[in-house]
């Protein structure tokens, strides 16, 4: 009987702190928003829903140094989606990794036809093991610029851009564990439960973390409405709040409003 031959074929996906960063879907989306202009045509060329295509830009922001993709709304024109030069690079970087990608795997695949096959399985399990998922929709990654050491607990502050700063708390035993110090990079997670939305600057409030943005998106659900508010470097944040609160505060589409947040609602993660 003829051997098995086994052929490898994976799609490559760029990781980090917190997840996936780049993959097949996303690049794609990426690649389509550079050829129609409109993230709600390359939504439908990926296929991917309106709101996913949405969410995958803020994270891709988010986590990149530099915007890949700058929206506009309304105008003359009626808004519009643009992919940055900087977009375009990551999008070449990542299809020539891609390339060199599967010629690994048809090499991998080879040897394994050569004897190896028992492998497979165990190679498996382990890409398994080694994936993260988070729940938390907002994901930021910054250097920590300051530590301050309390009798309980650690502050620190990491920076996002040039204007904004989250700020943490967390133990002395989990600030170890991270082996945290000044200048590393590293990866902080909050709920959009746990943000709050103002748009009166004269407020006082005692939490910590406060980032004010331009409200770029509103998905309203049953009871609640999700709320994206997009900072001048192209990061964003998401909050959930009730309708009334909505209505309240007079949110729509191009309004100015600050998402507040405790800095004990600050998760923080890096790689080991």
């Amino acid at each position: 009987m003829d051997p098995i031959l086994h052929r490898l074929r994976g799609k490559l996906e760029v990781d980090s702190e917190v997840g996936t960063f780049l993959g097949d879907t996303r690049i794609r989306l990426l690649e389509a928003i550079d050829q129609h202009g409109s993230i709600s045509q390359a939504a439908k060329a990926v296929p991917l829903s309106y709101k996913a295509a949405w969410d995958a830009i803020d994270a891709m922001n988010n986590l990149a140094d530099q915007a890949l993709v700058l929206r506009s709304t309304g105008g003359k024109n009626g808004g519009g989606t643009l992919l940055t030069d900087y977009g375009r690079k990551v999008v070449a970087l990542y299809r020539a990794l891609e390339a060199e990608y599967q010629l690994a795997l048809d090499r991998l695949a080879a040897s394994m036809n050569e004897g190896q096959a028992s492998d497979l399985k165990q190679f498996q399990q382990l890409l398994k093991r080694m994936s993260m998922k988070t729940s938390a929709r907002n994901q930021f990654a910054g250097h920590i610029v300051a530590l301050r050491e309390g009798h309980v607990d650690f502050e620190v502050r990491i920076k996002l851009d040039d204007e904004n700063e989250i700020v943490a708390v967390i133990t002395g035993d989990s600030a170890e564990a991270l082996g945290l110090r000044i200048g590393i990079e590293i990866s902080a997670l909050v709920k959009s439960s746990s943000v709050l939305l103002l748009n009166d600057a004269h407020v006082k409030t005692t939490a910590r973390n406060q980032l004010w943005g331009e409200v770029t998106h509103i998905h309203d659900g049953p009871v609640n409405s999700e709320i994206t508010l997009s900072m001048k470097s192209g990061k964003t944040i998401c909050a959930v709040v009730t309708h009334d609160s909505v209505e309240r505060l007079g949110l729509a589409i191009g309004a100015q409003a600050c998402a507040v947040f405790k800095a004990s609602s600050v998760i923080l993660c890096k790689y080991a």
